[in-house]
């Protein structure tokens, strides 16, 4: 699954550099922040007992859930309307006191961000007459979590490469003047964790997010 996606996001980039000189169209910077949620997920410890997380997110905390993407808007022939991003988002978990109580661990949390880095293919509808514009993304990446774990065994306070990551988002733009829209849109990520902790030990799970956004585009 790493080699899959090392590989996804290197072949997107140079292909990317390989045909933008020959493309037409604008490129687009945006900011956002929202609210996140994440259900529950099974936690896989290589040298203990394995139990199922509940997730707070709290996303308005310190440090608070947020993001921001780089979009190239095609504008011409069977590419019109169709963009390519690339998506960071700081997306963030805390075991909840029943999971702490289960699991026996002082501190489970990815809080420094499970780091989400994605490449998605974009397709934006474009009203005639109106300001408005829905919009569909898909995309596939990376997840680098800071993992923050303390249990009997010993402490894990480190960033490291977790594995591959899936997005799916739906999403209304607002065109407020030529260079400057909003935006309000829901964004899922699916992340496949696996991790190291203290004395050698392995941590695997699978997280879903999924966040409402709402954020600001500025396109040169």
């Amino acid at each position: 699954m790493r080699i899959f996606a090392t590989a996804f996001l290197s072949s997107a980039a140079y292909l990317t550099f390989l045909a933008w000189p020959a493309l037409s169209g604008d490129f687009e910077i945006s900011g956002y922040g929202g609210y996140q949620t994440s259900p529950h997920s099974d936690i896989t410890v290589s040298d203990g007992p394995d139990f199922r997380a509940g997730w707070d997110t709290k996303p308005f905390a310190n440090p608070p859930y947020w993001g921001v993407r780089g979009t190239y808007w095609f504008d011409e022939g069977q590419l019109a309307n169709w963009g390519i991003s690339l998506d960071y988002t700081h997306a963030k978990v805390y075991a909840d006191d029943k999971t702490l109580d289960r699991s026996g661990w002082d501190h489970f949390e990815f809080t420094d961000g499970l780091n989400l880095l994605t490449v998605n293919a974009l397709y934006k509808f474009d009203i005639e007459g109106s300001k408005w514009a829905p919009y569909l993304g898909a995309g596939v990446g990376i997840n680098v979590p800071h993992v923050e774990v303390t249990r009997a065994s010993g402490t894990t306070f480190d960033y490291q490469f977790g594995g591959a990551t899936v997005q799916a988002q739906a999403g209304l733009r607002y065109q407020f003047t030529d260079n400057w829209s909003a935006f309000a849109e829901y964004k899922g990520n699916y992340s496949w964790v696996d991790v190291d902790i203290d004395n050698g030990g392995k941590l695997k799970t699978e997280i879903l997010t999924n966040a409402v956004n709402f954020g600001v585009n500025y396109r040169f």
